[in-house]
């Protein structure tokens, strides 16, 4: 039995690393197309029908392209930090259940590497240790924009788990446990968590839905790469893979965290039955989807506001929302 767990561990984390790896790619044409359509432009139409090839040129490029580093890097650190950032996104996936469990020729499958009890907080935990990436890779580089990104970066992540933090307290203290499976199970009897406690549960939604904005460094808090300084942040001394290596722990990320929150406040997969499985990939569809909306249709905030809004106006509505909560539930 033992034997049968370790191999079905193994060919769990293989395909989790294999297939958003390269939904990564594939998450590119189809932001490309998005921005496009909003745009009135076509986008990506050369490689393949319609463009539809764009992401394995792509995947060949960054695996052909020469690796650059430059003399005045601090080298190991420098080389390890891509690693950082791409490793700890596909490690915070292994509490994630992807789908209800199913059975092949008499076996019964778990979709989710490990359904630890502290699954949400080992989550959040490991996510966390990401920003050293960009961190240490703007430390790192041999030019002031890339440390500038760098600081920033650190900045908003750090700030923003805070409202993270905050936000997630609400549901657990409703479900009682850390388990994404248990916070599933809890909606099948008691509704979805986003429609619970008289709009508290929303509230929480909410501030969960802004902060993986941050954590996950997208518009409108695109501030980690310096679009409006014409360099790519943190990234700018980067080539070839090292570079793709940060680009596949950013959209790795964003698949994920699209799935952690219709975990958490809109019923996950449900009851587990097909209508089920499909409903929650229809969430998280519309989760990323939403991202890349939100590229098109709004511009990048000042530092000084993001900030402003974390600890101003989004930790203080955190810290009464949970109040709020305890004297309802008590």
């Amino acid at each position: 039995m033992e034997v049968a767990y370790l191999i079905e561990t193994i060919i769990k984390i293989v395909v989790v690393m294999l297939v958003f790896s390269a939904l990564a790619g594939i998450g590119t044409y189809f932001e490309r197309k998005v921005l496009a359509f909003m745009q009135r432009r076509l986008g990506p139409m050369n490689v393949g029908p319609y463009g539809m090839l764009q992401f394995g040129a792509d995947a060949i490029k960054l695996f052909t392209k020469e690796d650059i580093v430059p003399t005045n890097v601090v080298a190991p650190i420098f080389k390890i930090a891509p690693v950082i950032t791409a490793s700890t996104a596909f490690i915070a996936a292994a509490a994630i259940p992807f789908l209800p469990e199913f059975t092949v020729f008499g076996y019964t499958v778990h979709p989710i590497v490990a359904d630890i009890n502290i699954g949400i907080l080992y989550i959040l935990s490991v996510m966390g240790v990401g920003l050293y990436g960009p961190l240490l890779g703007g430390m790192a580089s041999a030019n002031k924009f890339s440390l500038l990104s760098a600081a920033r970066s650190a900045a908003v992540f750090i700030s923003y788990e805070v409202v993270t933090g905050l936000s997630i307290l609400v549901p657990i203290m409703m479900v009682g446990s850390l388990s994404l499976i248990d916070f599933n199970n809890y909606q099948i009897e008691n509704g979805w968590i986003v429609f619970n406690l008289y709009g508290v549960g929303f509230i929480a939604f909410i501030l969960f839905w802004i902060a993986a904005f941050a954590e996950t460094g997208r518009t409108p808090f695109h501030l980690v790469a310096n679009d409006h300084e014409i360099v790519d942040g943190f990234g700018t001394e980067y080539s070839g893979m090292r570079w793709g290596l940060f680009f596949i722990g950013e959209y790795a990320n964003m698949f994920f965290i699209s799935f952690v929150i219709p975990l958490l406040f809109l019923g996950g997969y449900g009851d587990g039955s097909f209508l089920g499985a499909l409903g929650l990939l229809a969430k998280v569809s519309f989760f990323f989807f939403f991202f890349l909306w939100t590229r098109a249709a709004w511009p990048d905030v000042r530092p000084d506001q993001l900030m402003w809004v974390c600890w101003k106006v989004l930790m203080p509505i955190a810290v009464v929302n949970i109040l709020i909560a305890a004297i309802i539930m008590i």
